[in-house]
């Protein structure tokens, strides 16, 4: 296990802020630090890189590919369907003449195939072998130009002939938590936007209800494969260092009830699916004045 990384928080002090177990695989214990000036929360001990894979070794990480098995994954399915199309929805109403997009963490490619079929030039990068796989079959239809990645670095050893080396957008929902080199990964994130393009990071609030409510129980800290755990002012703090202004936050109202959901089932042993309902209402309810949501998308703008 590695010790804290202090990189991306400037070597500020860290104070203990929660204990939180692995529910989903390895059911160990980890902690999870504070520093309060920047607000970004870190995970510790962090698993060695060529560890991290282990914990993502279930089912519930391939993006819940195409299963229906429980009531929660009918749920999470019928919700993800409605997602996508207003992230198609959101994406296109920036307007844009070349309509280059870039989503990391593609998962089995739904998203992307959404976002081929209104037009856009798209390319993806997904480590999880057999998602990336699905992935391609989706979007290489007819279209050799679209292909999943295994990472940033074979995409850009792959761009030889000058495309998609720079993108109008890159999105990342529910991506930049697992990220482990967070300055490096962002400097390239840089790097791969056009000048006056735009970065969409979708990432769980610790401030929120939710996570208040549940504490040590709340499914998003989901430790240890979300090694930061991020506020607003940690994500504007992040991104301001490589001059990227957060130009918008939204919500993502359905996060607080599939997160209670999970987060019952951590405290309880059980699925309680209306308390969760409960929960992820009052959450959502609460936040119209807080404006602490479960889940945050950030629009960023490049410069």
């Amino acid at each position: 296990m590695k010790q804290i990384d202090t990189s991306p928080i400037n070597n500020n002090e860290l104070k203990p802020y929660i204990t939180c177990k692995d529910y989903t695989v390895s059911r160990e214990t980890f902690s999870i630090f504070i520093d309060e000036k920047s607000e970004l929360l870190v995970t510790t001990p962090r698993p060695e890189d060529n560890q991290l894979g282990k914990y993502y070794e279930s089912e519930d990480y391939i993006s819940h590919s195409n299963t229906n098995k429980t009531f929660i994954d009918k749920i999470y399915q019928r919700v993800r369907n409605y997602t996508i199309k207003k992230k198609v929805k959101l994406i296109n109403s920036f307007n844009l003449e070349n309509k280059t997009i870039l989503d990391i963490g593609s998962g089995t490619g739904d998203f992307l195939l959404a976002c081929k079929k209104n037009g856009w030039q798209v390319a993806g990068v997904e480590p999880n072998e057999k998602a990336k796989s699905i992935a391609n079959s989706k979007i290489n239809q007819k279209d050799s130009n679209s292909k999943i990645f295994e990472s940033i670095e074979s995409l850009q050893a792959n761009a030889q002939n000058g495309e998609h080396t720079k993108f109008d957008v890159i999105t990342m929902w529910h991506v930049l938590e697992h990220v482990p080199n967070l300055n490096e990964y962002v400097s390239s994130l840089k790097r791969l936007l056009k000048p006056d393009g735009t970065l969409i990071v979708a990432v769980p609030n610790y401030k929120s209800f939710d996570a208040n409510h549940y504490k040590e129980f709340w499914a998003a800290y989901d430790v240890p494969r979300h090694l930061w755990h991020f506020s607003k002012k940690s994500i504007e703090g992040l991104f301001d260092k490589e001059k990227m202004k957060v130009i918008k936050a939204l919500p993502m109202k359905f996060d607080s009830y599939y997160v209670s959901l999970l987060s019952e089932k951590y405290k309880n042993g059980k699925s309680n699916v209306f308390k969760a309902f409960f929960i992820g209402l009052k959450s959502n309810l609460t936040a119209k004045s807080s404006k602490e949501y479960s889940s945050h998308i950030y629009i960023i703008k490049n410069s």
